[in-house]
C-alpha cells in the first residue's frame, strides 16, 4: 500500500489500498485499463474512499483521491479509539469493530487498517467474517464508521443523562495506571539516587 500527503495544509493523506488491471480483448491485441482504490483522511476523524479508473495508472489514482476527497465526512472518536463496538457490512464481507484499552493498537489485516489509520485511530479490535476481498471490506469498514454515535448524540435521542460508559471507564483506568507506575518509578528512581551516597562512604 502506497501513502502519499495529499495537502500539508489540512493535514490530508492519501493511502492506496490496490491497483487493478483488467484487460479488453480487441482486433490488434489486448487493450489494457487501470482501476485503483484509495483511503483519505487527516487522521482527526474524517474519512473518505474514493475508486477511479483510466486508461494508466497514475490518472486512475488521481480520479480516486478526488472522489474519495469529495466523500470525505466526519465519524465519532472516543480519544484514541471508538465510543461503542459496531458491525459493517458490505457483499459478502462482515467486519466487527470494538473499542480497545490504550495501548492496544490497531489489531486489524491491512485493508481494514488503512481506513481506521487514515480516521485517527490508535487503538481498536476488528475481525472480518466472510469474503476477504479487499474492496469489500474497505466498504464494509466505512458501513460500520457510519453506525457509530456519540455519548451526547445518543442522549439527546433518550433524553437521558447516561454516565460514564464502559469506554470511558476503561480509558480511566487505564490512566490511572500509568499515573500510579510514573509514581512508583520516580519514587524508586530516588531512592536509588539516595542509596548511592551512602554506599559511597
Amino acid at each position: 500500500m502506497r501513502r502519499e500527503i495529499l495537502d500539508e495544509a489540512s493535514a490530508l493523506e492519501s493511502t492506496t489500498i490496490g491497483v487493478y488491471r483488467t484487460a479488453a480483448t480487441v482486433k490488434g491485441g489486448r487493450r489494457f485499463s487501470f482501476a485503483a482504490q484509495v483511503v483519505v483522511g487527516n487522521r482527526k476523524g474524517q474519512l473518505g474512499i474514493g475508486y477511479g479508473k483510466a486508461n494508466q495508472v497514475p490518472p486512475a489514482i488521481e480520479k480516486a483521491q478526488k472522489e474519495a476527497r469529495r466523500k470525505m465526512r466526519s465519524y465519532p472518536l472516543q480519544g484514541r479509539t471508538i465510543p461503542h463496538a459496531v458491525t459493517g457490512r458490505f457483499g459478502a464481507c462482515m467486519v466487527r469493530l470494538l473499542p480497545a484499552a490504550p495501548g492496544a493498537g490497531v489489531i486489524a489485516g491491512a485493508a481494514v487498517r488503512a481506513p481506521l489509520e487514515m480516521l485517527g485511530l490508535q487503538d481498536c479490535l476488528t475481525k472480518s467474517y466472510g469474503s476477504n476481498n479487499p474492496k469489500n471490506l474497505v466498504k464494509a469498514v466505512v458501513n460500520g464508521l457510519e453506525q457509530l454515535r456519540s455519548k451526547q448524540e445518543i442522549a439527546a435521542l433518550r433524553g437521558v443523562d447516561l454516565g460514564l460508559t464502559e469506554v470511558e471507564e476503561a480509558i480511566a483506568r487505564n490512566q490511572a495506571y500509568v499515573a500510579a507506575a510514573a509514581a512508583t518509578s520516580v519514587g524508586e528512581a530516588a531512592d536509588d539516587h539516595q542509596a548511592a551516597p551512602e554506599q559511597a562512604q
